[in-house]
């Protein structure tokens, strides 16, 4: 006589919700926003649905979103210049301090503004940190990527998220805000990104490609674990007051790693091949798109992400995926 079985859980929808052990709602999802200099929408090809919008489409799609449930946001810079030095990164003229004082103008706390902060779209060679012989320096760029979170901070934003993976960034953003006033503003810091082939159509999103080497020596190396974990605490020690792990599906045993590590809470980032890998297969009839995308997002909320930057958001909520 069989006395367990399992399938007695499974037998209705009703009995599946009852017992189902992790859940999606419009508060995990952050939307990346790509904000251009120049009004409009461009669309972005490697990146079906998505594209780069001016301040006020931005806005537009904003509060479009805020009816649906969707209340915080991811924002990107596209500037129109680009030098060695990104100066760009750090004018309070700048295209994301003025997108994110805008969004504060118009929304106010109803929405929680994040802006990246990393010098790649800024600078002409597409590092994430300057470079001096050839080199990307570690120091000087953490100067210049707290100058750019201090202009951030000032435009209004929550959460200022430093991608660019510069030993001691953290600690420079904090000490550099707090010694302006600016102690509640957050900071959200990639404390895993692995360096890899996930990011293609970011790049083209973001033209942030870089145009010489690659960023293996700043950006983790996927073959190891223990090391993001150091890192990851190693920011919190800095002042990071939230942790991000990106691509997120490569890293679902670091975000479940470090959910068991830290108390702190973990965002993780379904990134653009994740997301338009799922497209192109879906638009060749090899998958059904919306249900594997919401494997993946379902996976991640799985491995212990509290939230999840995602282009699938606004799309998860306007298709009905989610409670």
């Amino acid at each position: 006589m069989m006395l367990i079985r399992s399938r007695r859980l499974r037998a209705t929808q009703a009995l599946r919700d009852l017992v189902a052990e992790t859940d999606l709602r419009p508060r995990h999802f952050i939307q990346p926003y790509f904000v251009q200099a120049a009004e409009g929408v461009s669309p972005i090809g490697s990146l079906p649905g998505i594209a780069r919008t001016g301040i006020e489409a931005t806005c537009d799609q904003v509060e479009a979103d805020l009816k649906k449930g969707l209340r915080s946001v991811l924002l990107f810079g596209v500037p129109e210049g680009k030098d060695p030095d990104a100066h760009g990164a750090h004018d309070p003229e700048g295209i994301v301090p003025k997108a994110v004082t805008e969004l504060k103008k118009r929304f106010g706390q109803d929405l929680v503004v994040m802006t990246d902060v990393c010098l790649c779209a800024y600078t002409d060679h597409g590092h994430c940190g300057l470079v001096k012989d050839g080199v990307v320096v570690n120091d000087e760029s953490a100067a210049l990527l707290a100058e750019m979170a201090l202009v951030h901070a000032r435009a209004g934003a929550d959460l200022v998220a430093p991608s660019d993976m510069m030993d001691g960034r953290v600690a420079a953003m904090r000490v550099r805000m707090d010694e302006e006033g600016f102690q509640n503003t957050g900071i959200l810091s990639y404390a895993i990104k692995h360096a890899g082939a996930y990011y293609g159509p970011f790049r083209d999103a973001a033209d942030s490609s870089p145009k010489f080497g690659d960023r293996r020596t700043y950006q983790m190396d996927p073959r190891n674990a223990r090391e993001g974990l150091r890192d990851a605490l190693l920011d919190l020690e800095e002042g990071a007051d939230v942790l991000m792990v990106k691509p997120a599906l490569p890293n679902l045993d670091l975000v479940y790693r470090l959910r068991d590590a830290c108390h702190a809470p973990i965002f993780a980032y379904h990134v653009s091949s994740e997301f338009s890998s799922v497209k192109a297969a879906s638009e060749r009839g090899w998958v059904d798109g919306d249900a594997l995308m919401l494997q993946h997002l379902l996976a991640i909320r799985r491995a212990g992400a509290d939230a999840i930057v995602t282009y699938a958001g606004r799309e998860a909520l306007q298709k009905g995926w989610v409670d």
